[in-house]
């Protein structure tokens, strides 16, 4: 069976069923896969859309760190060769099957993997729904070329990943639902959203906010607030490259909905067992409107924050989600006063910016 300890492998592919039950051993069961195969290292790529947002193994994190940062999951000629024979039923696929040894001397992406002391693989394909994906084990130049022993022994881990990946999607699907529907229960609309933008779950009480200001389009969230639209979106492309494991560190984002008072749009985790490759389920959307009841009460803002009555009257304006120079002519003081305050409530809430402080003061309605 060439390099492959067979006992340990198929050890490795009973072990698949345990990343459905816990999606963060992802990892460790394509560790056990590597070591079975004599490889040092794996990661789980789309056929399509090759993200970084995947598993990897700790022997392959700095190779497919270099492999993203210089822009190689762009132009992979091994998914541009590879791919489409994986798509005509091939279950495993190695170097030899698309490369000669003049095509591997020539490929920029050969040295981008020499350099890091890889050279050769072997992907699975699976599915996970109507996408193609590949578990790619990496193997280092020292520990040589797969062949075709080694693809026999691995074909039958395709069907295993199939089903793992099939399973695992459904459980992080009926785990989203469960979140949107536990925020659901205290009011409160919510969206779950993956890494490319797409909505995945929506609960009733968003549905019942989507009008002309904020809608679904082609199952992606659009708002007409031009400024609020390239916020989410900029929060969105740092999801994409963020480990599942990093917390968000996303500020809250306004969304302007004139004449109405403005929404204010929160990112929360997903849960863990909806952390699924195969999903892609990035964050939770929480959105909350900022209506004239929802304002904390004056004196309740200056006991917390020690405010002046003058900034205390200015930060609940603020709450409603009015603009500093609307709030100014509403509370009858020039704009240059009202920034001046708002500096200081800034200062005293420790907030930076207005959708933080919005963010705040929402807690103390």
């Amino acid at each position: 069976m060439g390099r492959i300890d067979p006992h340990r492998l198929e050890a490795a592919n009973r072990r698949l069923g345990d990343a459905v039950i816990d999606p963060a051993r992802w990892p460790q069961v394509m560790q056990d896969v590597c070591d079975a195969v004599g490889a040092t290292g794996a990661g789980m790529l789309q056929s399509d859309v090759r993200t970084p947002d995947v598993p990897i193994t700790a022997g392959a994190k700095d190779m497919f760190a270099h492999y993203f940062r210089d822009g190689m999951h762009l132009r992979d000629v091994r998914a541009e060769r590879g791919v489409p024979l994986l798509l005509r039923g091939q279950s495993v696929i190695i170097d030899q099957d698309f490369m000669t040894p003049e095509d591997m001397k020539a490929a920029p992406l050969y040295d981008r993997l020499r350099s890091d002391g890889f050279q050769w693989f072997a992907a699975i394909g699976f599915r996970a729904g109507a996408a193609l994906w590949g578990l790619t084990i990496q193997s280092t130049i020292k520990e040589g070329p797969f062949g075709d022993d080694d693809k026999i022994a691995l074909a039958p881990l395709s069907q295993t990943l199939t089903e793992a990946a099939t399973l695992a999607t459904a459980v992080g699907r009926v785990a989203l639902s469960a979140a949107t529907g536990a925020l659901e229960t205290i009011g409160l609309p919510a969206i779950a959203i993956g890494h490319s933008g797409r909505v995945l779950e929506t609960n009733a009480a968003a549905d019942a906010m989507f009008d002309g200001d904020i809608c679904l389009r082609r199952w992606r969230l659009f708002f007409s607030d031009k400024r609020a639209a390239a916020a989410l979106d900029l929060a969105l492309s740092r999801l994409a490259v963020t480990s599942d494991l990093a917390g968000l560190a996303c500020e809250p984002i306004v969304v302007r909905r004139e004449p109405r008072r403005p929404v204010v749009l929160k990112l929360l985790p997903v849960p863990p067992a909806a952390k699924i490759p195969f999903l892609g389920a990035r964050a939770i959307l929480t959105l909350t409107a900022l209506d004239r009841d929802r304002a904390p009460q004056i004196d309740l803002l200056r006991q917390a924050f020690g405010l002046t009555p003058a900034e205390a009257r200015l930060a609940q304006v603020i709450a409603g989600g009015t603009s500093p120079e609307a709030a100014a002519a509403q509370l009858g003081v020039s704009v240059e006063t009202a920034r001046n305050q708002l500096k200081s409530v800034f200062a005293k809430t420790g907030t930076h910016r207005q959708a933080e402080l919005v963010a705040l003061l929402l807690k103390l309605s």
